[in-house]
């Protein structure tokens, strides 16, 4: 190694130098290591559903504290797939001169409280070679999916079940905006009843634009995307298990919202009632009770 040394013109020392740099980890690849093993946690905890701008936040509930895009060079290292969002287009304007289809809601996503404001819709889901239909209502305080029902038929029963049942286990609050699109099945005249029989004041989207109801759009994203995109349903029993697993097991109880405070919707309303020193609902009201579970 001395004769090495000397005919390539460095010192022993430095060599000695580097064979010890080698043989300790430095302190920057030891925090390589840790954060590559918090990701690698929590992209398997939730079930490889967040992208980097999640994932740093997540990291932060651990005291790891680093860039979007440092999480992002973390996670293309690690090969871990991304969840990525479109670029909605632009909605056209459409004139809107139907007073009895009022836009009470107007895009106004922030609610004060639970049980303030609401917003329903419907999307299709295929299993067993055809369309099932998914009708879901929510809470735009924590954006908690309250109830939700899957039908064979797109329908105005559906709806209007899907109405008792949020209704119903959110302990028959009054006085609730119910905001919709103009979709048959809310604007028939029995479920335009059934909302002024629970005294809830009926919202309804402008013509043409997804933009006044685009809360539920996103989720109806989040759940396409993150879900059922990624199974392939052979059976009907198996697609409800896999919204009931999203839901329940996922976006209401473990899914960060920036909205709701960069914490789940389950959380999010449990931090309302401590905070107004209010007794928390019971742990088994924060389920969904769209799908009997057996």
């Amino acid at each position: 190694m001395c004769v090495l040394c000397r005919v390539l013109r460095v010192a022993k020392s430095t060599y000695y130098y580097h064979q010890k740099c080698k043989s300790a980890p430095s302190k920057r690849e030891l925090e390589n290591k840790r954060i590559s093993e918090r990701i690698v946690e929590v992209h398997h905890k939730t079930d490889k559903r967040y992208g980097a701008a999640k994932m740093k936040l997540e990291l932060e509930k651990h005291c790891i504290f680093i860039s979007v895009g440092r999480v992002s060079r973390f996670m293309d290292k690690l090969n871990l797939p991304k969840m990525s969002t479109m670029k909605p287009q632009k909605p056209k304007n459409i004139p809107d001169s139907d007073e009895n289809l009022p836009n009470i809601l107007d895009r106004c996503f922030d609610a004060q409280y639970p049980n303030q404001k609401w917003v329903s819709d419907i999307t299709y889901i295929r299993a067993e070679n055809r369309w099932y239909y998914l009708c879901v209502v929510m809470d735009l305080f924590a954006r908690k999916i309250i109830a939700y029902k899957i039908s064979a038929k797109i329908d105005q029963v559906l709806v209007q079940d899907t109405i008792r049942i949020a209704y119903r286990a959110r302990g028959c609050p009054q006085n609730v905006i119910f905001h919709s699109d103009r979709g048959s099945q809310y604007t028939a005249k029995e479920t335009r009843k059934l909302l002024d029989q629970f005294n809830m004041v009926a919202s309804f989207s402008k013509k043409g634009c997804p933009f006044d109801n685009a809360v539920v759009e996103a989720f109806f994203h989040f759940l396409k995307h993150e879900e059922v995109y990624r199974r392939n349903y052979v059976a009907k029993k198996q697609m409800e298990d896999s919204v009931f697993g999203y839901i329940n097991g996922f976006y209401n109880t473990q899914r960060i919202h920036s909205a709701a405070g960069n914490v789940s919707p389950n959380q999010k309303e449990k931090q309302h009632f401590i905070s107004r020193n209010k007794i928390p609902l019971p742990e088994k009201q924060f389920k969904v009770w769209g799908y009997p579970k057996p």
